[in-house]
């Protein structure tokens, strides 16, 4: 087995850098294809469409699925997070801008950085990388300063929705890092995670009421597609590697970008103005991960 790296090497900055463009990139496809398939009805076509492609990918590679590890009660609980959150990402989108939801979904890093050095002291950040977090998510909330006083009930409860995704995503790190998971392959850890919010995204469907077609325009087909082949598979893939391989504290710094990288988008694709506040954001941002990403002794 591949010992773990102590610190972020090249290849590292770059997966998550690519990662991190096309989660910003996501929530935006998410929000625009609601307008014609029902939110946890989507999630539900693009998860089983995951599971299809995950388990494809296992078979040609001939990595075992389903072999007994130990893995299963970790890996359900891994499962329940992810779908916990991805949840609460479908709905909370409805209530309040996907750049908005983002910026709460991205305290991630926090929960990881607090709880996961009790059970995996590899995991602690020093002083200056805690310094690091806080300017960048500083960055961040610098990005969105001038939307934050103009809130309404709609808006907070998709905000606290958000900020419930953020924490359910750092449990779901936590629950990998701490677990008989952390040395499984990253195939079987996202497997789990799919394959439960595949089964768990139809029933809450059904519950919200949500009425199920498959007649879509090409578009909103386009976007569950790569929401499905790049998102929910390729880059998902690419996180759990790195999990079992660097650390989760400093991958987690990076996920920072992901906000910074939705007002891009904007500015590129919706023509929204380059404002001060976005090059503020983007010197912030890339000055804590540098600073969380410093190799220490």
């Amino acid at each position: 087995m591949t010992p773990r790296k102590t610190h972020l090497d090249a290849l590292a900055i770059t997966l998550l850098v690519a990662c991190c463009a096309f989660w910003g990139l996501q929530q935006i496809l998410i929000k625009a294809t609601a307008a014609e398939v029902p939110p946890l009805w989507q999630a539900s076509i693009r998860m089983t469409g995951a599971v299809a492609l995950l388990w494809a990918w296992c078979v040609a590679r001939k990595v075992p699925l389903f072999a007994r590890d130990g893995t299963l009660p970790a890996g359900l609980l891994a499962g329940l997070l992810f779908a916990g959150e991805f949840v609460c990402i479908y709905i909370g989108l409805q209530h309040t801008s996907a750049s908005r939801l983002t910026v709460f979904l991205y305290t991630s890093p926090f929960w990881v950085a607090l709880i996961l050095p009790r059970w995996v002291p590899s995991e602690r950040l020093r002083g200056l990388q805690w310094a690091g977090l806080a300017i960048a998510f500083g960055g961040v909330i610098v990005a969105f300063s001038e939307s934050f006083g103009h809130t309404t009930s709609s808006q907070l409860y998709g905000d606290a929705l958000g900020l419930a995704a953020g924490m359910l995503w750092g449990l779901t790190t936590l629950t990998i890092r701490s677990s008989r998971l952390a040395t499984a392959t990253p195939e079987k850890t996202l497997f789990y995670q799919v394959a439960v919010t595949a089964a768990v995204c139809p029933f809450i469907s059904m519950a919200l009421g949500e009425s199920w077609a498959w007649h879509y325009p090409a578009w909103a087909w386009g976007s569950i597609a790569v929401q499905t082949f790049i998102g929910a598979f390729a880059s998902y893939l690419a996180w759990m590697w790195m999990l079992r391989h660097y650390p989760a504290t400093q991958m987690s710094s990076f996920t920072f970008l992901t906000p910074v990288f939705a007002l891009v988008f904007g500015v590129v694709l919706l023509h929204e103005p380059l404002t001060l506040q976005l090059v503020l954001a983007l010197m912030g941002v890339a000055l804590g991960i540098v600073m969380v990403s410093r190799r220490t002794r």
